[in-house]
């Protein structure tokens, strides 16, 4: 085992950026207020298994269907990209239909676990151990589940402008890492 603190933070950062809970609470209160109660500790267990399955066997998809870490980290960078255009300038490129329950869709995937989360986890093990991969998950997933439970509060605390200042901060963050993982992978494909 090689636990690296600072390895921990950086992917626990990341990751936090990219399933941006804080960000959500808009959305899951909408679900609330639609499909009643959201199951958390479920949402949040499937979440987390959804990542860490990705974490090992995400690369075994993409090498059978062709594609290389680079190439999939590339186009990840692209989605993150967008993600964070969507955070900062407060639009929405992406619409989903509404749900009909609140359980693990679309709270475990596609909100938590979604596509730039599965893409960043895979970008994360080309930098860092899979063992501070999996502690950065698990310690998001704890950040998700106390969020998911207190999202009521959450709301009366920072009141919607608050929520929206936290969602565009965490948007240059997202771009930035998006930026960043663009050129560090597109070195290795050209």
């Amino acid at each position: 085992m090689n636990f690296d603190f600072l390895e921990i933070f950086t992917a626990g950062m990341i990751l936090f950026a990219v399933i941006d809970i804080i960000g959500s609470v808009p959305i899951i209160i909408d679900l609330r207020k639609k499909v009643g109660h959201v199951q958390s500790e479920k949402a949040s267990i499937v979440a987390a298994i959804l990542m860490i399955a990705f974490l090992y066997v995400g690369e075994r998809i993409l090498n059978l269907i062709g594609i290389d870490v680079n190439s999939f980290a590339v186009a990840g960078a692209f989605i993150l990209f967008f993600l964070a255009i969507e955070m900062i300038l407060g639009i929405q490129l992406y619409k989903d239909d509404a749900p009909e329950t609140a359980a693990i869709v679309p709270i475990a995937f596609p909100l938590i676990a979604g596509a730039g989360t599965m893409t960043t986890i895979l970008s994360l093990k080309s930098e860092f151990a899979s063992e501070n991969i999996i502690v950065a998950i698990l310690g998001n997933v704890i950040v998700v589940y106390i969020v998911l439970k207190s999202t009521k509060f959450i709301e009366r605390v920072l009141g919607t402008q608050g929520i929206a200042v936290i969602r565009k901060i965490f948007g240059v963050i997202l771009l930035a890492i998006a930026v960043k993982l663009f050129t560090s992978n597109i070195q290795n494909l050209l």
